[in-house]
């Protein structure tokens, strides 16, 4: 199967199964023998990493702070991995990318979205993912998933408002870019969000465009 290589992110707050959807996007492409890699917002690239560390382990930062570091690190990761990828025909599937700052930093920590905007412009420019799920969860399950998993870092540590925010954030992106963004219901069953993103990705037509 020939097809130019793509360039696909995973959304959604905290426990909303991103690994899952994950498996199932991979399943998929190994069906198609299509070279892809996995990579992961904040991170995926050595310098990258260490800022992540910074982003989630430092007791505090200020809402500019962490908007300038997620781009700062998101600027290494276009440039040096995803960038480079997609260019040598290999697809990209990233945990998370620009939606989430829009949705974290822009929604939940109330900072200007068209400064987010201009950010945007000048870190990913034309870089922009072909497809984005959004797995759209309900918080309080979210939470509930995140917290049975592991300790919690500095962001999961936010209160229920924050994450509704996000959540209205993610709403708010979809809305305006739909044809990108596609919904996946990830409060149901495991079964059934592997379902929803199967179907998705078998039957996606953008695949065929060139």
């Amino acid at each position: 199967m020939t097809i130019k290589a793509r360039f696909i992110t995973l959304e959604g707050s905290e426990g909303a199964g991103k690994t899952t959807a994950l498996n199932t996007i991979k399943n998929q492409l190994e069906q198609w023998q299509v070279p892809y890699i996995v990579t992961r917002e904040p991170g995926g690239e050595p310098s990258a990493e260490l800022i992540r560390d910074i982003l989630l382990h430092t007791e505090h930062l200020e809402p500019l702070t962490e908007l300038l570091l997620m781009f700062a690190a998101r600027n290494e990761h276009v440039k040096k991995v995803i960038h480079p990828s997609l260019d040598q025909g290999t697809w990209v599937i990233s945990d998370r990318f620009v939606d989430a700052s829009f949705a974290y930093q822009g929604f939940g920590r109330g900072i200007d979205l068209d400064f987010i905007g201009q950010l945007d412009r000048l870190t990913v420019g034309d870089t922009q993912p072909d497809l984005t799920l959004w797995l759209d969860v309900d918080p309080d399950i979210g939470l509930k998933r995140a917290s049975d998993r592991s300790e919690k870092d500095r962001i999961e540590q936010e209160n229920d408002a924050f994450f509704k925010r996000i959540q209205s954030g993610y709403a708010h992106r979809q809305a305006a870019d739909p044809d990108r963004i596609k919904r996946i219901d990830a409060n149901l069953s495991v079964s059934a969000v592997q379902e929803q993103i199967a179907h998705l990705i078998e039957t996606y037509d953008y695949w065929m465009k060139p």
